[in-house]
């Protein structure tokens, strides 16, 4: 039987790379998926090859930084489908600035979406979960948010936050039946790390993929296994974690 058969699921930042790849991983394995992204068009485009497949998906044009729009985005989930089991807070932006060229606006900017984006939606969802009976979140961080690296300070700040959060959500709910958890990839190839490295076959690139151990970069995919599995009941005794999907990066 599929992991996820009768689960109502929901994937922020959907519409493309690991929340993609995320959000088509749930509904092959029996989920109901809503997924929110900003982009309209992309967003439509994967909801329409995950229900072409024979899934179930609807997406919700929704900005994380908005806690209006991410409550919205809990309520029509609720209201289509009638409860929230799983939630994927994967909507983030990159930040690669040295830090004395940082600005307010930047802080502004990446800190409202990877940050207050994870607040809200674990407000509204966890909400939503205790309704049910519990459920379980995971959260987006990064190899960053265990570790630094030039030129990120404000991206790498955003994802220590991630980790943060998810630990104390973790133990806030852990009694009510909600368990929080969170992936670190590392370099994985996706939109993000085309505009970081100017693609996967570039000079950037090649030495990006170099730091890892295994000696590439990683997938989407592969990150969206990590994620089912932590959603799964397979960690029903799992929680307040992170799990690097890194190619070995922090074990360096």
């Amino acid at each position: 039987m599929s992991r996820f058969s009768g689960k109502v699921v929901l994937v922020t930042g959907g519409t493309s790379g690991i929340g993609r790849a995320t959000a088509v991983a749930f509904a092959r394995e029996g989920a109901k998926v809503v997924l929110s992204g900003r982009r309209e068009k992309e967003g439509l485009a994967v909801a329409e090859a995950i229900t072409t497949a024979g899934g179930s998906a609807h997406f919700v044009r929704a900005d994380v930084a908005n806690e209006a729009d991410v409550k919205r985005l809990v309520d029509e989930t609720v209201a289509k489908f009638g409860r929230l089991d799983v939630a994927f807070n994967n909507a983030g932006i990159e930040m690669v600035v040295p830090l004395t060229d940082a600005t307010e606006a930047d802080y502004r900017r990446v800190f409202d979406i990877n940050v207050w984006g994870v607040v809200a939606s674990m407000k509204h969802e966890i909400a939503a979960m205790l309704k049910t009976g519990g459920g379980a979140i995971v959260n987006t961080s990064s190899v960053v948010g265990h570790s630094g690296m030039a030129n990120v300070a404000l991206y790498s700040a955003t994802k220590h936050a991630v980790e943060g959060l998810t630990k104390c959500a973790a133990l806030e709910y852990a009694k009510q039946g909600v368990r929080v958890t969170a992936v670190a990839p590392a370099a994985i190839v996706t939109e993000m790390i085309d505009r970081f490295v100017g693609g996967e076959d570039t000079e950037p690139a090649k030495g990006l993929a170099a730091m890892h151990p295994v000696g590439r970069m990683g997938r989407a995919e592969e990150v969206a296994e990590a994620v089912l599995y932590l959603a799964s009941e397979n960690a029903k005794f799992t929680t307040g974690v992170s799990l690097p999907v890194d190619g070995g990066w922090l074990a360096q």
